[in-house]
């Protein structure tokens, strides 16, 4: 019984050891799958059931790592400088570094040197609306602007950003209240007719402007480091009170400029007329000359004709005479009593023909006439 009882047991045995071996490789085949999907840089590991890694592959990962690692340093370690700007390097926030070319540069990666980048463009700065007084102790209402900029320059740069910590609205708002006073400054020196006036030839706005942009460039490049390019001003306009003042020393301006206008003309106006009756007095005098010499040349070539008439026909000639002096004497609705033989009458009584003998003594009477 026992030998018969002892061979199912040595067979029970056996089956346990395959049993065994099945679970463990089993448990093996599932723990490398799982490796495989979770861990594929374990592959090797798990499927060689712990087998010796090759020293090449951990080398070649520590290699990619150290080359990454360096190009992102020097990709960290490249500065871009735009156009139109500059590049401020500062190490431990200490400015060392000016770039003012375009193009990459480099530097140490941070947090060792840092970047800041300052805009070298064109700003237009407004004073906003400014109450100031001229010299003739007038008000008047200004609006003025400014176009400035920051110098490519290291220097001008670095007092730049020492000023206002490279902030250009912080720079419009100190330049704002800087156009303010130099505004002030600047109008006390001129009266308002050399700002406002209805004669241009005596407007001073150009001078105006320069006088007042020198003073700001002066002001701003030694606070900030800033150059003005332009000032200008935008609006002029005059309170209440300067406007009725200005409107009543325009009227007093207007009524001199009429009077001296009508003094001018009243001038040219007399030097017209003298100058006309001038003129007059010369051509009438020349008409009278040349009337007295015409008038010479006609009696001369009347006395002619009458001498020639005479020496023709002494009778017709008395007659004639006698006629044309009755005609100058006897006007119209005239009545004369006068004896018949008087000359010039005679004519009309006797006649050419009957007058003979009274005919004679005339040459006597015009030689006593001569």
């Amino acid at each position: 019984m026992a030998q018969h009882g002892g061979r199912p047991c040595r067979r029970t045995a056996r089956r346990r050891r395959r049993t065994r071996g099945d679970i463990v490789s089993l448990f093996h085949s599932h723990a490398h799958d799982h490796a495989h999907h979770g861990h594929g840089h374990d592959h090797h590991h798990h499927a060689h059931h712990g087998a010796p890694q090759p020293p090449g592959a951990f080398r070649l990962r520590v290699a990619v790592a150290v080359v990454c690692v360096l190009v992102a340093l020097a990709v960290a370690s490249f500065v871009q400088v735009r156009a139109g700007e500059a590049s401020v390097i500062t190490r431990f926030g200490r400015p060392v570094r000016v770039l003012l070319e375009p193009g990459l540069a480099w530097r140490l990666p941070a947090p060792i040197d840092a970047v800041t980048p300052v805009d070298l463009r064109l700003h237009t700065t407004s004073s906003g609306l400014q109450d100031v007084g001229t010299r003739d102790g007038l008000r008047i209402i200004v609006e003025a602007y400014v176009a400035w900029r920051v110098p490519a320059d290291a220097r001008d740069i670095g007092r730049f950003m020492r000023a206002v910590g490279n902030e250009p609205d912080e720079a419009a708002r100190q330049i704002r209240s800087l156009v303010g006073s130099a505004l002030q400054t600047t109008s006390a020196g001129y009266d308002l007719a050399s700002l406002v006036n209805t004669d241009p030839a005596q407007v001073k706005i150009g001078e105006f402007e320069e006088a007042l942009r020198r003073q700001i460039d002066a002001q701003l490049y030694a606070a900030y480091g800033v150059r003005v390019a332009q000032v200008g001003l935008e609006r002029l306009t005059l309170p209440a009170v300067t406007l009725a003042a200005t409107v009543d020393r325009m009227s007093a301006e207007r009524e001199t400029v009429a009077a001296q206008r009508t003094a001018d003309g009243n001038r040219e106006a007399a030097q017209i007329r003298s100058d006309a009756e001038r003129d007059a007095r010369i051509a009438l005098a020349d008409a009278n000359v040349k009337a007295a010499g015409i008038e010479a040349q006609s009696r001369k070539d009347a006395a002619d004709i009458y001498g020639k008439s005479y020496a023709g026909n002494p009778h017709l000639y008395t007659m004639l005479r006698s006629l044309d002096t009755l005609n100058a004497v006897v006007g119209t609705n005239t009545n004369l009593i006068l004896r018949t033989d008087a000359a010039p009458f005679r004519v009309l009584v006797q006649g050419p023909a009957d007058a003979p003998a009274q005919a004679a003594p005339a040459p006597k009477t015009h030689k006593a006439a001569r």
